[in-house]
């Protein structure tokens, strides 16, 4: 990362930290990684500002804000292994890559996620794995895992997802409730969830299957 944007992604880290006491971790992880490199290029200029911007596939990049705090909530521990569902840009994953052993990042629309591993590629991301599936499905293969994240709302989450978090694990997903949507967090204690609501949000929303 050359200088002028090292300078901007810790301006933009300050400024998510400002409106949202972070984790040191967490402050750093967004310090690290360059918005920029995940922005369609149209977009470049408003790269280190709070907002959501559109990207293909009726998509967004959510507000760095937002993947700040989603990144705070699921707690992360240098050790663990996460699951995101819904990798869009990449930029969620490359965030949590800086904070996680293994990131196993799953995306539903193929030119989205081929675009996601170049990225990942050109920054040297080498400890995200990705998967292009219906996210709801999971990633049994390397389950379970002791976080999971959903990038997209969702009105209720698969049993099956649940099956692959390990106990005592976080899973944060935004949640349909009603008219609105609420950042929920969810904590697994044997066979049990203790369930936590945050905070209201706007996400875009699940969709199954998966889309060329």
């Amino acid at each position: 990362m050359d200088r002028i944007t090292a300078t901007r992604t810790a301006k933009l880290a300050e400024e998510c930290h400002r409106k949202f006491p972070l984790l040191d971790s967490v402050k750093n992880a967004i310090a690290k990684t360059s918005r920029e490199e995940f922005v369609p290029a149209g977009f470049r200029h408003n790269a280190y500002k709070l907002d959501a911007l559109p990207m293909g596939s009726s998509q967004w990049i959510s507000s760095p804000l937002t993947v700040a705090k989603m990144t705070h909530y699921l707690e992360p521990k240098k050790d663990d292994r996460v699951l995101e569902i819904g990798c869009g840009s990449g930029y969620q994953a490359a965030v949590l890559s800086h904070l996680f052993r293994g990131v196993f990042t799953i995306e539903r629309i193929e030119s989205l996620m081929l675009e996601a591993k170049a990225r990942f590629r050109k920054l040297n991301l080498t400890n995200i794995n990705t998967k292009i599936d219906d996210g709801q499905n999971g990633w049994a293969q390397y389950a379970p895992f002791e976080r999971i994240l959903f990038s997209a709302t969702a009105k209720e989450i698969p049993q099956k997802i649940f099956d692959q978090l390990s106990d005592g694990g976080v899973l944060v997903a935004p949640m349909q409730v009603g008219l609105k949507q609420v950042i929920t967090r969810f904590r697994k204690v044997g066979t049990m969830l203790q369930k936590e609501e945050l905070e209201e949000c706007e996400f875009v929303p699940i969709v199954n299957g998966t889309q060329k």
